[in-house]
């Protein structure tokens, strides 16, 4: 595409140079840059994108999009704008013609329960025969193509482009998981969300946001940023999420087991293999099946089929379609056994996820309950003791172990941690996860319940210096082998 064809409703942006060169891809990581490419040089919390000015224009770059001009660069056009991230959004949008227009955009948020959400929407509108992309936290489904997600949102041209290879693979849909760093981050501007979701609010990320007023208001921009057209879809139950209520100019349907509102779920009823429970919404009532357990997967059935009811289904065809849902990888996932053992994987790496994950198996369990946790190097210091303070609560035997230390010592992970049990006794410690989760297999009875909690889907466990591949499910199957072989 040619220069002045990308910024031609763009007038906010000087350019310096020739406006005849053909761009033939635009990104802020030099390491991506190839011939042709538009170079994004901003200012991060921790990067100076111009610094990588030279690397981006060695590795072909043609263009320079950043705040100030620099005479010094020649060969190369430079596009300057005060907001170098509120202009990114816009060539970005404009580059790839604006993708989201053509996709029918569901984004969620919530501080827990996204990913389940986003799989159960994608399930019900492809069963609805809507071909449909996602990006989250475990894979970028693109058309007949899936890639494994690097992180739960990308960044605003990666967003872009992928948007774009949607639509020409074939999608007519897609559904978004969107954090609250890439709102603070503005990696969604300028995507144009028809349903955005606000599933739930608790602690969580305050390393980066520092409070929870923070927090929220990165949430927030998702609300604010909707067009009168678009719908929020907001749970009732929660009173930080009903801010947004008031906060943005779309419609807004709400659902909730609690508190009154438009789409609710009563006389819920769990069994092991799932949740029986009753829709009510406009004055009609209708019987569901949802294979998945829990109070707070109640929640997230709840989600998808506000998206369902918004985008225009029968509550039957709901039921019908979502009654053949599986979950996640790794949320809540079975590992299943010759032992008889009941072993669960789930990603619960906050105090309400864990606490959600808990009391469901509390209402499973017929033994007792030992729950494998750490807490991840790197992050939210103060969810260390809360992670404790649930498990000892909550299960009957605790052992605590690595996550991903990243660039922490795990021993001071550790002490963090064990500062959050109030009980001498009920709690063990194991640095080694894959001992950890040996010792919990050894431990159990058969009527336990183990848990291993804090990194479900991941097939890696980081440290300072080198990462290592760990899939808890692989390592729960490759301990149990052994115990079982030993026996036989």
């Amino acid at each position: 595409m040619k220069l002045k064809v990308l910024l031609k409703d763009l007038p906010d942006i000087q350019i310096k140079g020739s406006k005849e060169i053909e761009i033939t891809g635009i990104t802020s990581n030099s390491k991506l840059v190839s011939p042709g490419c538009l170079f994004v040089a901003k200012k991060g919390r921790l990067v100076d994108g111009t610094t990588f000015i030279p690397e981006a224009i060695s590795g072909g770059a043609v263009a320079i999009l950043t705040d100030i001009y620099d005479p010094s660069l020649k060969n190369v056009t430079q596009l300057i704008h005060p907001n170098v991230v509120q202009s990114e959004a816009k060539v970005a949008a404009s580059y790839y013609e604006h993708p989201s227009k053509e996709l029918w955009m569901v984004g969620v948020t919530g501080t827990n329960g996204k990913t389940t959400t986003t799989f159960a929407i994608k399930h019900l509108l492809d069963a609805s025969l809507v071909p449909t992309g996602m990006i989250g936290t475990i894979e970028y489904v693109v058309g007949p193509r899936r890639y494994i997600a690097s992180r739960t949102t990308p960044d605003v041209c990666a967003n872009h482009k992928l948007l774009r290879e949607m639509v020409t693979g074939g999608c007519r849909a897609c559904v978004m998981e969107v954090t609250s760093h890439a709102l603070d981050q503005a990696r969604v501007a300028e995507v144009e969300f028809d349903v955005a979701v606000f599933a739930n609010f608790s602690h969580e990320h305050l390393d980066y946001h520092h409070t929870m007023e923070e927090y929220f208001k990165a949430k927030a921009k998702l609300f604010q940023g909707l067009k009168s057209r678009s719908v929020a879809l907001l749970n009732a139950d929660d009173p930080w999420v009903m801010r947004c209520k008031h906060l943005t100019a779309s419609s807004v349907m709400t659902f909730g087991i609690d508190e009154h509102a438009d789409l609710m779920a009563k006389d819920i009823r769990f069994d092991p293999t799932g949740t029986h429970f009753t829709i009510e919404y406009a004055q009609q009532e209708m019987a569901f099946y949802w294979p998945l357990v829990g109070r707070f997967n109640v929640y997230n059935a709840l989600s998808a089929i506000g998206v369902g009811i918004i985008k225009g289904y029968r509550l039957d065809e709901i039921a019908t379609r979502l009654a053949s849902f599986r979950s996640a990888p790794g949320r809540l996932e079975s590992i299943e056994n010759p032992l008889g053992l009941q072993i669960y994987v789930d990603y619960a790496h906050k105090p309400e996820a864990l606490r959600n994950v808990l009391e469901t198996l509390k209402e499973l369990a017929r033994g007792r309950i030992i729950t494998v946790f750490g807490c991840g190097g790197d992050r939210d210091r103060d969810k260390r003791a809360l992670m404790a303070e649930v498990s000892e609560e909550l299960s009957d035997v605790t052992i605590v172990t690595s996550d991903n230390p990243r660039s922490e010592d795990p021993h001071a992970i550790i002490r963090d941690i064990l500062t959050g049990f109030r009980k001498i006794h009920g709690h063990h410690v194991e640095v080694d996860r894959k001992k950890a989760i040996t010792l919990a297999i050894n431990e159990a009875k058969p009527q336990d319940i183990i848990l291993i909690a804090g990194k479900g889907h991941e097939a890696q466990q980081v440290f300072a210096s080198h990462s290592i591949d760990f899939d808890d499910r692989l390592v729960a199957r490759e301990c149990i082998e052994q115990l079982y072989l030993s026996a036989r």
